[in-house]
């Protein structure tokens, strides 16, 4: 099964661009050629433009302590299995706790750094990271794979208390849907939401199907058209019935 997630407002819209960049980040700087140690440098400089808002730590510190009052109403219930809900809302306090502790702004270390940031200057323009370049960023890109994978870490270490937030914020909102079995009549699926909020939508397809969800949505309705590629790739209507689940996520 192929999952696709269509974020319903701009918040979930950060917040998944920006785990797609951790996803990315952890693949490259555990690898040990300069190059993949390069995409993983650059990566940490993606994720400050996309983090550079100044509320998504207040944002997401905001949403855990909803999520903690929340979860607390449930110490009462006894269907609830209270250890499990003990160690969410143990987890959710070390987050909090975590992030409330990251002093300045996100990336500010990254930032305060100037060779880093004559690095990130230059990799904004194509192949402006050429040794002719930067010759000091040549020079470390020779040291061995060890060092190059400690810098970055350490470069990185102060953003990951934000990137343990949400991922436990994206973890908590994805949990909160139930998967629904649903059948697109020749390709097309719509459904009214009836101006109930949700924040993200997720979609399973049978990879087998070669089944592409084009997806609109807002608080009244949702719109799912499915397309295939052809031998160029492009799109083509798919007009066959096509199964696939639907989960609609909310806090």
């Amino acid at each position: 099964m192929i999952v696709y997630e269509y974020p319903f407002n701009e918040r979930i819209r950060t917040l998944l661009r920006l785990e797609d960049l951790y996803e990315k980040f952890k693949f490259f700087v555990q690898q040990e050629h300069p190059m993949q140690h390069h995409v993983a440098l650059a990566t940490i400089f993606d994720m400050l433009e996309v983090a550079g808002r100044a509320d998504l730590k207040s944002d997401l510190l905001q949403e855990l302590e909803r999520q903690r009052q929340s979860l607390l109403g449930y110490r009462s219930n006894p269907n609830v299995q209270a250890d499990m809900l003990d160690a969410i809302l143990t987890e959710l306090d070390g987050v909090s706790t975590a992030l409330v502790a990251a002093q300045g702004k996100t990336g500010q270390n990254v930032r305060d750094n100037e060779w880093l940031m004559s690095i990130r200057g230059r990799t904004i323009i194509p192949g402006g990271a050429c040794e002719f370049d930067l010759p000091s960023y040549y020079a470390w890109q020779k040291r061995s794979s060890e060092q190059r994978f400690n810098d970055i870490i350490g470069w990185f270490t102060p953003l990951a208390p934000l990137f343990d937030a949400l991922a436990l914020v994206l973890r908590l909102l994805r949990n909160s849907g139930t998967p629904v079995k649903m059948i697109a009549n020749t390709g097309s699926y719509q459904q009214m939401l009836q101006g109930k909020v949700y924040q993200m939508l997720r979609l399973n397809v049978d990879e087998a199907l070669g089944a592409i969800p084009e997806i609109s949505a807002n608080k009244y309705m949702l719109w799912v058209r499915f397309t295939s590629q052809g031998g160029d790739l492009k799109p083509k209507p798919l007009e066959e019935d096509v199964p696939f689940e639907l989960t609609l996520c909310n806090f």
